[in-house]
């Protein structure tokens, strides 16, 4: 069977990969994997929205954010990271009754969001940028209501 994308007039098939670098990539209605995530923001710089399934394999901190990531490893380049503000965090604790790591963990989740490639700086002894980085992708918690857990009603 032949590529479905060679059956396309070159220009016409030009114009819909320039699409998707311009706006973000939107799903209605599908819940998507963290590794589709991944490389649907890999392709926008806008990213993609959508809804986020996952299951909440570690967690951690930094300035004030709560990070949820899909994998063990936060630096595995599959993984899907959901950054939650102290504000949101108090939200969220609130509704589910507890902290957020004890109340996640090892739970699937659903996030409404945009998915972000977002670049990851290394930093030197001395705080300084050492002009290496990596890539990690990020959605950005706006709302509490913008998470659900494993047999929870959504809000959205």
């Amino acid at each position: 069977m032949p590529n479905q994308l060679a059956l396309l007039p070159l220009g016409l098939a030009a114009a819909l990969l320039s699409a998707c670098q311009t706006a973000p990539t939107k799903i209605d209605g599908l819940r998507l994997t963290p590794e589709q995530a991944v490389f649907n923001a890999a392709q926008s710089e806008a990213g993609t929205s959508g809804v986020f399934q996952m299951v909440v394999r570690a967690t951690g901190r930094n300035r004030g954010r709560l990070f949820l990531n899909s994998e063990a490893d936060y630096r595995d380049p599959r993984n899907l990271t959901i950054v939650i503000s102290s504000r949101v965090e108090k939200e969220l604790a609130a509704r589910l009754g507890g902290p957020i790591e004890e109340a996640l963990s090892k739970r699937a989740i659903a996030v409404r969001g945009t998915a972000k490639k977002t670049q990851i700086d290394f930093f030197d002894r001395r705080g300084g940028r050492t002009g290496k980085y990596y890539f990690q992708t990020h959605v950005v918690l706006g709302s509490a209501r913008d998470l659900t857990v494993e047999g929870e009603r959504p809000s959205y």
